[in-house]
């Protein structure tokens, strides 16, 4: 197999894999063989490109969270008005809650460390910063944290039920958090 020098995507491809382990087995199912073996790379450049599984899970899950923050950047760019912001908001719901399991699962993996782990929660501290910026864009700094758990727990709940909410009990939920934005 190729040295780092020779395979510069192997980083990314670990990162990716790990992911992709979390995704399927939660943290605890992963280990370094797991992940060399899911990113097709020798078990020695794991620990070439990586300190050690905190250094990797931290990595991997920033990685992750900058997906999550892109996809809220591609609902609310163009964005010019509030109630354009609120359609936004409820389209960025629905995406990320009939979006792929995988996103769901990876940030719930993220949330548990974060309720365990300080390190965890400095990353997830980082990313609501990086969110609520983006709807700060339109609401002021209250309302845009209580519209960043509105989206966590509407997304998390219209994920998990067997009959998810419609769009229009969505938006109305929007429309009244933000009410006092015209």
């Amino acid at each position: 197999m190729a040295t780092g020098q020779a395979d510069p995507q192997r980083r990314e491809r670990i990162l990716a894999a790990t992911l992709d382990l979390i995704a399927d087995d939660g943290v605890p199912g992963v280990s370094h063989r797991k992940i060399a073996v899911r990113a097709k790379v020798p078990l020695g450049s794991m620990t070439y490109h990586f300190d050690g599984m905190d250094e990797l899970l931290r990595e991997a899950f920033t990685l992750f969270a900058s997906h999550i923050v892109a996809v809220f950047e591609r609902h609310l760019t163009g964005v010019e008005t509030v109630e354009q912001a609120r359609d936004a908001v409820t389209d960025l719901i629905h995406t990320l809650s009939e979006g792929p399991r995988r996103d769901l699962i990876l940030g719930q993996e993220l949330y548990t460390l974060a309720a365990r782990r300080p390190e965890y929660r400095e990353l997830t501290q980082a990313w609501m910063l990086r969110s609520r910026a983006l709807l700060e864009r339109y609401f002021d700094p209250e309302t845009a944290r209580q519209v960043d758990a509105l989206i966590e727990g509407m997304t998390l709940h219209r994920a998990l039920d067997h009959e998810p909410h419609p769009r229009a009990l969505t938006r109305e939920a929007v429309g009244r958090l933000t009410a006092d934005h015209r």
